[in-house]
């Protein structure tokens, strides 16, 4: 019997769970965020529409002008694809005007704040819990006067089942009791029907600090859900413990009809719980269905990274840059062989692809990969010189990209240096405040060394004349005139991985181009300048013969 089934049998899973997602509202709360109007407009169409989450909950009421500017826009935009319903504002128990706000922006549901602790209630708003009572049911029965359905929160409901279950019981009580319930009056002329009794339709069940761990959940919703079998719990959690994703799940294992979740985790302090995290593992760890599309989860968390400037870190699980990507090279050869890497993490799914990385831990087996998929075939000889190329490069912690590739190959194919008469044995460059930059030389040319020294306007510029003395001085030959220098990254490159140097020189009565590629542009020029070499003494070598 597998995990998922056990889990199944035990526990109280729902059939289908709810996502509603908190960006526009609770992750504009992480800091130095703030989406413009148009921003999280765009953001929320993505969501309602690409994403398909259930709910969206896109601002504060009363906060700004900036606040109603982008709350119309999203609720007119949601009239027109007949998704109103599915977007929700935070509304405050302030005597109908967060109501007010949310009615005159066009909105349709508001999810309303009040206490869920009795600390919360006594201290903050020096109230007792039936006068907190009696206010949260004048909010309900105003909101259904402006056709506004209500879901509540109840803030800081994790301490409140700590510290005070009794008030919890005593709010849930006189909520959910329909004697309780105001009735509309005559008068009004909005759904719900007149006489009708109107109540909350959700209660959201926050872990507002952060203070929770699974058990802790499991446990209070257990309590909620012996006690309030019939109501629709949400679960909102927090992450200062790491563990709002595994907090999120036991609310689920435990009966949670739905949960709260932002893009890429933002929040307030330590954030949410991620949206593509929760929904793979609700998916693949205990098969509950939700109506997310997997395959938008990498768009709109790079839409987000980008509005809200905060950097996804590259190991974050599903939307992070590397978690596709194998380093090492046994994983790579086993992904050759009937996919022994995998996981039902498929990149495919989540509108991603699998990818190699180059670099000293790669092996030929990773390479191979990589030029396969850029249709490059090489011998097995050609594949060790371009892994150990790509070796070289590792070495000196750089990250060379499959874009990067085919320059490597060009240049590895190009030019082995098997055949070299001039070789490079080893140089030192330095500079010096004040002090024009040096260059120490030791060469070999026809099976002789040399050595020099020189100083000039640059380290590349140092390092030539050292060699032009070489060739004077021990050869009595002269040394080709430069007349180009160009410097490049390959196209799709990175900057930190490789440059190209392109190096003329004037030779005989035309111009000898050669190429250098390097993590270092003045070790870039030299490659291409021991090139130029090798090309002369050949020439030199075929003219005697």
């Amino acid at each position: 019997m597998g995990t998922a089934t056990q889990v199944n049998n035990y526990q109280r899973i729902p059939p289908y769970v709810e996502i509603m997602d908190s960006t526009l509202r609770d992750g504009e709360q992480t800091n130095g965020v703030s989406f413009l109007p148009h921003e999280k407009v765009v953001m929320a169409r993505k969501l309602l529409y690409d994403i398909n989450v259930d709910r969206i909950e896109v601002a504060s009421a009363r906060v700004s002008e900036g606040e109603r500017e982008a709350v119309t826009k999203i609720c007119r935009y949601a009239r027109q694809t007949a998704r109103l319903d599915r977007v929700e504002v935070l509304g405050f128990v302030d005597g109908g005007q967060s109501i007010d706000w949310i009615a005159e922006c066009g909105g349709k549901v508001v999810n309303l704040l009040a206490k869920g602790s009795l600390k919360h209630c006594t201290h903050q708003l020096h109230k007792k819990p039936e006068e907190h009572i009696a206010d949260i049911l004048h909010e309900v029965e105003y909101a259904a006067s402006k056709g506004i359905s209500v879901n509540l929160y109840l803030e800081d409901w994790s301490n409140g089942m700590k510290d005070s279950p009794d008030y919890v019981y005593q709010l849930m009580d006189a909520l959910t009791d329909p004697s309780n319930l105001p009735c509309l009056g005559e008068a009004t002329n909005t759904p719900p029907k007149q006489g009708e009794k109107v109540g909350v339709r959700r209660f959201m069940l926050p872990d507002t600090l952060g203070v929770m761990n699974p058990l802790q959940v499991i446990e209070y919703f257990r309590k909620m859900l012996k006690r309030y079998p019939d109501v629709h719990f949400d679960f909102h959690a927090h992450n200062d413990y790491d563990l709002a994703v595994s907090n999120s799940l036991a609310a689920v294992l435990s009966g949670a009809k739905g949960l709260h979740v932002t893009v890429n985790g933002l929040g307030e302090r330590c954030g949410n719980a991620p949206l593509a995290s929760v929904q793979a593992i609700l998916k693949d760890q205990f098969h509950a269905k939700t109506s997310i599309v997997e395959s938008q989860l990498n768009d709109i968390s790079r839409m987000v990274e980008s509005f809200s400037g905060i950097s996804v870190a590259p190991n974050q699980p599903i939307v992070g840059e590397n978690v596709f990507t194998q380093v090492a090279g046994v994983h790579a050869d086993g992904d050759t062989k009937d996919k022994l890497y995998y996981n039902e993490l498929i990149p495919e799914r989540f509108g991603r692809k699998r990818e190699y990385a180059l670099g000293k831990n790669s092996g030929r087996a990773n390479i191979a990969k990589n030029l396969e998929e850029l249709g490059l075939e090489l011998t097995p000889e050609q594949t060790r010189r371009v892994t150990q190329r790509i070796t070289e490069l590792g070495d000196k912690k750089e990250i060379v990209t499959q874009e990067d590739l085919p320059y490597i190959v060009s240049d590895v194919l190009k030019h082995d240096g098997s055949d070299d008469k001039v070789r490079l044995i080893s140089y030192v460059v330095s500079t010096a405040y004040g002090l024009k930059p040096g260059a120490n030389v030791r060469v070999e040319i026809n099976g002789k060394q040399y050595e020099a020294g020189a100083t000039g306007d640059g380290q590349y510029d140092a390092f030539v004349k050292a060699l032009r003395y070489i060739y004077k001085k021990y050869l009595d030959r002269t040394f080709p005139i430069l007349a180009n220098y160009q410097v490049s990254i390959p196209p799709g490159g990175r900057t930190d991985a490789l440059v190209q140097t392109v190096i003329s020189w004037h030779y005989k009565d035309g111009l000898l181009r050669t190429r250098g590629l390097d993590a270092d542009q003045t070790e870039a020029a030299i490659k291409a300048t021991f090139k130029m070499l090798n090309i002369v003494e050949n020439d030199n070598i075929n003219n005697k013969q």
